[in-house]
């Protein structure tokens, strides 16, 4: 055995049993059915210096994202290529693959890296960036009723995109595991106050969506998204995200129509406080209509990390349309993929770049690996801080979200556990990953592999070796 193969065992040894003392200290994984899940929290301030191997096992989890790690020496390009390349299978394989050196950009190995591919879930890394850079992490979307035109004989409820409001009780991120939504009962209860001190006990409901235009669905989506409850159809006014049975996580049914079943859920919230209310029709709030109640979203940056975690697609579309309205273009899916590239291209990252909605849903949706690598790159800069929402929101190997168990579980993967931090992607033939991870050295590495034409069988588990590679090469 070699010394480089003793010295892997041992850091993967420390690396493993450091990350699993972290979490239970730091009480950061809930347990269900054996499957531990990591609620990530961004540490705002970066490490000014490299990781040391005990480092490894707790960067992704307790630490936030270290610097650079840029007084770490590079890896031998040559070393890295026989590695990835004995994974990888030959040129014929359908993966395009790119590993960059996070702090300079230097592209370290390249396989069709500025050939497009199809990115699936790993456009919500692109959409993420965009929008911290665009609106800044503390950005909230505001809910909100106010008095109608009649005379005191409706309610307006407008819209702001935000389809978490929630009419669930419990919506601390204790209590859920979620970030703190926005309460819908809440609104009703602060409604129904105002309407009372006014000597108003019957009103009617109607809602303002004007805040979105266009269709309610991207060029490409599939028939079946809707009805099989991938996401609910795009609206400025949607609680529970459009689901059907809100407090049943299994059924991911959705509503046909999110606003007219909000204004439907709001008028019998009314009732509950006192307000005999019925649903109305879709119309738009008065200019300098007197607000009756109001409720704020998590901050950009919660929202990032939950949509990335989770692949959340709902999410991910609203943060998607608030960039469109913020840079002042159409807040269609059309208008809110153009805003996006603006603000790319602004960043100097948008070369490569060519999608049709924030999700990733779209199979018309084309990314470059090497465009993807320097969008996560230009992320974990210690420059650019308010970006650090969309690391900090991947998912991390063996642990959380699209990572989780039984992925970096298995023989081949291990060595990338608590080491890869990575958005993941899945659409029918396509398998994506797109991430950071520190070497064996401490180097901050960047990589995107994208695999499969959409026509046949990937196999997800041979991105993780790949990841895994990266995370272990101390070459």
């Amino acid at each position: 055995m070699s010394a480089e193969w003793e010295r892997g065992c041992y850091v993967r040894e420390r690396a493993l049993a450091l990350v699993m003392i972290t979490l239970s200290l730091l009480n950061v994984f809930t347990v269900g059915a054996g499957v531990a899940v990591a609620k990530l929290t961004p540490d705002r301030h970066l490490s000014p210096r490299p990781p040391t191997v005990a480092d490894r096992g707790i960067v992704p989890v307790a630490a936030g994202l270290p610097a650079a790690g840029d007084a770490a020496r590079l890896p031998a390009t040559g070393v890295l290529a026989a590695r990835l390349n004995a994974l990888i299978g030959g040129p014929d394989e359908k993966i395009n693959v790119v590993v960059i050196d996070a702090t300079t950009r230097r592209p370290l190995f390249q396989q069709r890296a500025d050939r497009p591919a199809t990115p699936a879930s790993t456009t919500k890394l692109v959409t993420s960036v965009a929008a911290l850079a665009a609106l800044g992490p503390a950005h909230r979307i505001t809910t909100q009723a106010v008095r109608g035109g009649d005379a005191g004989g409706n309610v307006v409820l407008v819209g702001g995109g935000d389809p978490t409001v929630t009419t669930r009780t419990s919506t601390s991120a204790s209590s859920t595991g979620n970030p703190a939504f926005a309460s819908f009962t809440d609104l009703a209860r602060q409604t129904a106050t105002a309407l009372k001190a006014a000597g108003v006990r019957r009103v009617r409901v109607d809602y303002d969506i004007s805040a979105y235009q266009g269709p309610r669905t991207a060029a490409g989506w599939k028939p079946n998204y809707l009805p099989d409850g991938e996401v609910a159809p795009v609206s400025a006014l949607t609680v529970d995200k459009g689901r059907v049975a809100p407090g049943d996580l299994e059924r991911n049914t959705r509503v046909a129509d999110p606003p007219r079943a909000a204004a439907t859920t709001f008028a019998s919230l009314l009732g509950r406080h006192g307000v005999k209310a019925t649903a109305g029709r879709q119309t738009q709030a008065p200019a300098g209509a007197q607000r009756l109640g109001v409720v704020q979203s998590p901050t950009l940056a919660t929202f990032v990390e939950y949509l990335m975690t989770h692949s959340d697609n709902d999410v991910a579309e609203a943060v998607l349309r608030q960039v469109a309205i913020k840079r002042g273009r159409p807040v269609t899916f059309a208008g809110g993929a153009e805003a996006v590239r603006e603000v790319l291209g602004a960043l100097g990252v948008a070369e490569g770049v060519l999608t049709n909605d924030g999700s990733g849903l779209s199979p018309r949706n084309q990314i470059t690996p090497l465009a993807l690598a320097r969008i996560a790159a230009l992320a974990a800069s210690p420059e650019r801080p308010e970006l650090r929402a969309a690391i900090t929101g991947m998912p991390v190997a063996g642990f959380s979200g699209t990572l989780g168990p039984p992925r970096y579980r298995v023989s081949g993967s291990q060595a990338g556990a608590g080491m890869v931090r990575a958005k993941t992607g899945t659409l029918a033939g396509v398998s994506t990953l797109a991430g950071i991870a520190h070497d064996a050295d401490g180097r901050l590495l960047a990589f995107a592999f994208m695999a499969g034409d959409g026509k046949g069988s990937v196999d997800p588990g041979k991105l993780d070796r790949l990841a895994s590679a990266v995370a272990a090469c101390g070459c």
